[in-house]
């Protein structure tokens, strides 16, 4: 067995280790193809507010630029899909902050895996990343063999569905590569057909000025008035489009207690909300990714979900 396919071996048992669901590794190189799709989607406004997504273009496209030598990009993914929904429908919490914010649990692990990389390989350059940086994660799962990207922009993997964080490693250290797998979305379309502010778009484009997601956690000003009485009781992030998605009857539970859904988000109405206080919002999402909407952002959230 060749030092590339043993480091390999070693990266993905360290992994599987900590718990990721999946581990795929690709050749650190340009992503030509994607570099036009970028382009076009930024000069079409589709990023809306999210200027942060035009900055480090290069970087963006070019993991040799994120990390001088870079040889290997090692995407992770790990499994959000929990096993307690919520029940209390007109405020609804994407499941993906059920508990704690996932940037703060995937850091710990990616650090530790760092670590175990170096105590069995030796001294490695690379860095982490978990949303931090400006990295393709989708590209980079992608090629690394991990799913597909849907119609939706989202990953799938064929026998998890797309319930998954993910999060790379970006090292100097050679590896043998695994290869893309084919889409599987066919000529279904539930995703597009579901969204109810039209968001999804041809080719795989998403309009993320008119993405729910965006609009409950991104924007910072008013929500625009053509979206009432379309947020379908969202008021943070939205599932919708992963929710029609039938590969995702394949989702299983996850396994990390941090991720359990907190007790408010299961039990509170709509008037509950509507009667935290800041201090309790505080409190309550401490750990939270809800948190970065804070709590201006999610009353206006609240207000907006009203009927007139």
């Amino acid at each position: 067995m060749s030092q590339a396919s043993q480091n390999s071996n070693i990266i993905k048992s360290i992994a599987s280790a900590l718990g990721f669901s999946f581990c795929g590794i690709a050749k650190a190189e340009f992503l030509e193809q994607e570099a036009s799709r970028l382009e076009v989607w930024l000069n079409k406004g589709y990023n809306g507010e999210m200027g942060y997504l035009a900055n480090h273009f290069d970087k963006r496209l070019d993991p040799t630029k994120l990390v001088t030598g870079a040889k290997s990009v090692i995407t992770l993914l790990y499994n959000y899909y929990p096993s307690e929904l919520q029940t209390s429908g007109d405020a609804k919490i994407a499941k993906y902050a059920y508990g704690e914010d996932y940037h703060e649990v995937l850091k710990h692990k990616c650090k530790t895996m760092m670590q175990q990389i170096e105590a069995q390989i030796g001294k490695v350059e690379g860095r982490a990343f978990t949303d931090s940086a400006p990295v393709m994660e989708r590209a980079w799962a992608e090629r690394s063999g991990l799913g597909w990207i849907g119609k939706h922009g989202l990953l799938i993997n064929k026998g998890h569905g797309s319930f998954f964080f993910i999060a790379e490693l970006i090292l100097d250290l050679e590896c043998s590569y695994d290869s893309p797998i084919k889409d599987y979305c066919g000529s279904c379309t539930a995703c597009v057909d579901a969204c109810p502010t039209d968001a999804i778009l041809p080719n795989k484009t998403l309009n993320a000025s008119q993405c729910i997601s965006y609009l409950t956690i991104e924007l910072k000003e008013a929500i625009p008035t053509e979206f009432k009485g379309k947020m379908d009781h969202w008021a943070f992030g939205c599932d919708i489009c992963q929710d029609v998605c039938p590969w995702n009857r394949f989702s299983k539970p996850n396994q990390e207690v941090r991720f359990e859904i907190l007790p408010e988000i299961q039990k509170f109405n709509h008037a509950d909300w509507m009667e935290i206080t800041e201090d309790v919002f505080e409190d309550v999402f401490s750990k939270s990714a809800i948190k970065r909407t804070k709590f201006k952002g999610f009353m206006r959230n609240l207000n907006f979900l009203k009927p007139n």
